[in-house]
């Protein structure tokens, strides 16, 4: 007896089921919205295969939904998509691929649902529910995918070298299942990845980081890395990441795995937020570690300057990964750059002025830079752990405490270039650019106030230093009225 699957209260399961009846076809929900149902995971995309033509189906269901949704159809690929509320539906007719040695583009014709569910990747993604008559809500799992997700197993469908090899991009999917469900890859698999690795190699870096993302954002991304790293597949798309694994030792000395710290410190991050962006940051925060390794017979091992190197990196390791080179670069860059100073704070005496600095560095970003920040305290001591995250609790106290008082995130000094131009009767230059530093410098000491009079005549004895003559004081007139 074949199971039966209850299928989600909404209308389109019944709308198609009546469409494909009309058609005399027979229609299946197939795929991942099957595999989610089953795990009770929420999913809003819904993959329709009819053994017929896919197009024709999704224009007859549009128009017995109630708000006759408008069709995109794709030719190209013979697939047609349709909104049913916060649904997303896309129909295809049943088909079946072969593959070329050098290309990833499938020559496709029709076929079976048998020959459909076949060139699926995974057992747990080769499952369908029909949508037909008598058998409404009948399972089919012709590769015991229903077994495969009870075992907690990602395994492909066909034998796994063909698979991998017609489509290498998969070899990243089931690492990316494996780490987003937190299941185990079946052995055969897993072997069929680390023989067909070199394949990654015909895929497009976009679809690859896609993969990637996708791994980053799961509960615990550093399982599906250490899978990336097993297979070898983190030496093809990643190298500069897996230079960071290994330990050295001189006369005794060792330094800790840098790979495996940084995994640790991206799972931390992984707890405490969501954003892609600053779990980037957490990858890439020692990634200058291996570059700036030196060892010195008092100091041992040191890693100098590696925040700023990093920072310098972070635009070109975007470009070969085809991140993007916006706001995001930015924001990862300056967290690397910064990720060393307020772990500098702990060891000192907190003065104003280093938090008066930090705040004005990072800005709206300072929240997530001490998220990071908490995340790079790893220590096999739990001791030692906790007094640092105690030592930080102040930190955070002062930087709470500076800000309500001085204002300082993202500060712009009250004397502006215009100001100082205006005054002394300057062109853009390197006297106003010296003044507007040296002035930016004091209000961060606490030497002087972010406010207009005590600024203003800091700025006057500035000029007066630099032999410079007052020409207009109309910014005092303006402040006056």
């Amino acid at each position: 007896m074949m199971d039966k699957v209850q299928l989600p209260e909404h209308p389109i399961f019944k709308v198609v089921a009546e469409a494909a009846d009309e058609l005399g076809v027979d229609a299946y929900v197939i795929g991942g919205f099957v595999r989610d149902l089953v795990l009770k995971r929420p999913s809003k995309d819904i993959d329709i295969v009819c053994v017929g033509d896919g197009i024709v189906l999704a224009t007859q269901v549009a128009q017995k939904l109630p708000h006759k949704p408008k069709v995109s159809v794709f030719k190209n690929f013979g697939t047609a998509m349709l909104r049913a509320g916060e649904w997303e539906v896309e129909f295809v007719g049943a088909r079946k691929e072969s593959y070329r040695e050098h290309s990833r583009k499938p020559e496709v014709e029709q076929g079976t649902l048998d020959d459909d569910l076949k060139r699926r990747d995974f057992t747990i993604n080769a499952l369908g529910i029909s949508l037909n008559g008598d058998s409404y809500g009948t399972l089919i799992d012709e590769f015991e995918g229903l077994k495969d997700m009870r075992r907690q197993i990602i395994r492909t469908p066909l034998e796994p070298g063909i698979t991998f090899s017609d489509d290498p991009l998969r070899m990243m999917r089931a690492i990316r299942f494996a780490s987003q469900l937190g299941f185990d890859i079946d052995p055969d698999t897993f072997d069929a990845i680390t023989d067909n690795k070199e394949r990654i190699k015909i895929v497009s870096q976009e679809r690859i980081t896609d993969e990637l993302n996708k791994i980053i954002l799961s509960p615990v991304p550093s399982y599906g890395f250490k899978l990336l790293f097993a297979s070898g597949l983190l030496h093809l798309i990643f190298p500069k990441m897996v230079e960071l694994q290994g330990v050295e030792t001189i006369n005794g000395n060792s330094h800790k795995d840098n790979f495996y710290h940084t995994l640790q410190v991206l799972d931390n991050v992984a707890q405490v937020s969501d954003d892609l962006w600053l779990r980037w940051s957490a990858i890439m925060h020692d990634i200058a570690k291996p570059d700036t390794k030196r060892y010195h017979p008092k100091a041992g091992w040191t890693f100098h300057g590696h925040e700023d190197r990093g920072a310098r990196m972070v635009p070109r390791l975007f470009r070969d990964l085809k991140l993007p080179l916006n706001e995001h670069m930015k924001f990862v860059q300056k967290l690397v750059r910064l990720h060393l100073r307020p772990i500098a704070l702990v060891k000192e005496t907190v003065t104003d002025s280093a938090i008066r600095r930090l705040l004005f560095e990072a800005g709206d970003d300072i929240d997530a830079l001490m998220k990071l920040c908490r995340a790079d305290i790893t220590s096999k001591n739990d001791i030692k752990v906790k007094r640092y995250l105690q030592n930080f609790d102040k930190v955070e106290k002062r930087l709470v405490e500076v800000e309500e008082s001085d204002k300082l995130r993202n500060f712009q000094p009250v004397i502006t270039g215009e100001i100082i131009m205006e005054t002394f009767g300057l062109k853009p230059s390197k006297a106003v650019g010296e003044i507007k530093e040296a002035l930016t410098e004091a209000i961060l000491e606490g030497k002087v106030k972010n406010e207009f009079e005590e600024a203003y005549t800091f700025m006057l004895n500035l000029g007066e230093q630099k032999g410079l003559e007052v020409v207009s004081n109309k910014a005092v007139q303006g402040k006056g009225e």
